[in-house]
């Protein structure tokens, strides 16, 4: 039935009625592309699953990265946000010091400074903050404060990546702990966490033979984009580090009601989750139609691929993981006329493939 119908609107208005008891989709993604979407996507569930990438290595993450060598927390820090709940009955005030950047364009002295007046409760940032949540995160800066090098950058840091770095460290180095406190804490409407719990990164090779180690250089973000077609990707770990999907993270995998591949970057964001051992058997052990939204926009890492590479990418990652080859995309969602690429010869291979096309209206409120 056509998601403009009456049926799928009764299902809208009843899942905004009582989000609590709204479906699971699950969303492999990192990144910021899912972050406006995902502000609307409480108002109809609860219970979407968001497993995001740990790989980011560069802006505050790559400060937090070098000085701790431990995972990027930016993409979970601004996932679990995105989805919290900023309503009174929530801790909108928790949402924006968690968004709040130190500014460029201070001495490094005056930034820590600042720092230290937050964890001392002597900024109004933190004052608006309700116990025992001002407590929690004071205890966290300082453990960061403590522990962070005399020679840590402090222009342009994230605070709330501080405070989840002062948490990782203060629970034996690990990041579900953490984000399960915070979800509880701020409201979280939805579950959020790394794909893996390990400080690895991404590494690419292009078909000219060029391998370039480090999401921020393959985005075209911070660096010149590669202007040429990835042939791989790899994830490198330190050395008798393996990277296998947690239990936990299987096992919501396994429970989704949908399996969502969104708009993101779409080697160091979506390929990327497929990555850790055990992530592609998992998505393919759980009968749910699996959902592929593409970017609407340019995306540099997508250079010299259309949309049938893009399927056949996504179906030989996940495919790796389990040996098997066959399609593992049941749905191509996207708006025809804000995208490249829809034609006669790309609609008769998705019908072969069994895969269906679903042309929805994405430009509209």
């Amino acid at each position: 039935m056509p998601f403009s119908s009456k049926h799928t609107y009764a299902h809208l208005a009843k899942y905004r009625d009582n989000p609590g008891a709204g479906p699971k989709p699950l969303f492999l993604s990192g990144g910021s592309a899912l972050n406006g979407f995902s502000q609307i996507l409480k108002r109809y569930t609860h219970n979407s699953i968001h497993l995001v990438t740990p790989f980011d290595s560069g802006g505050s993450s790559a400060v937090l990265r070098k000085a701790f060598d431990m995972p990027a927390v930016g993409d979970l820090r601004s996932r679990m946000m995105a989805l919290a709940d900023t309503s009174l009955a929530g801790h909108p005030e928790v949402t924006e010091l968690f968004a709040f950047r130190l500014p460029i364009d201070e001495l490094q002295s005056v930034l820590r400074a600042r720092v230290k007046a937050m964890q001392q409760r002597n900024d109004r940032l933190i004052q608006s903050i309700p116990e025992p949540v001002q407590s929690i995160i004071c205890d966290f800066l300082n453990y960061f404060l403590e522990s962070a090098p005399n020679d840590f950058d402090f222009r342009r840091a994230s605070i709330g990546n501080l405070i989840l770095a002062g948490g990782y460290l203060s629970h034996n180095r690990s990041l579900d702990p953490i984000a399960l406190l915070f979800s509880r804490l701020v409201q979280v409407r939805g579950q959020v966490r790394t794909i893996i719990d390990e400080c690895g990164q991404l590494k690419v090779t292009t078909e000219s033979g060029r391998e370039i180690i480090g999401q921020h250089l393959m985005t075209g973000k911070e660096s010149q984009p590669l202007n040429e077609r990835i042939t791989e990707l790899e994830l490198l770990l330190p050395q008798d580090t393996e990277s296998c999907l947690a239990v936990q993270e299987r096992d919501w995998i396994h429970s989704a009601d949908l399996i969502v591949f969104p708009p993101g970057s779409f080697y160091s964001s979506i390929l990327a989750n497929l990555l850790p051992k055990g992530v592609g058997k998992a998505i393919m052990d759980n009968p749910a139609n699996k959902v592929y939204v593409p970017n609407l926009g340019s995306d540099p890492e997508q250079c010299g691929l259309g949309l049938q590479g893009q399927i056949e990418q996504l179906e030989r990652f996940v495919a790796r993981d389990t040996g098997k080859t066959g399609r593992c995309i049941d749905i191509l969602l996207t708006d025809s006329t804000l995208l490249r690429g829809i034609d006669e010869p790309l609609l008769k291979w998705l019908d072969q493939r069994g895969i269906q096309f679903l042309d929805v209206d994405l430009a509209s409120p």
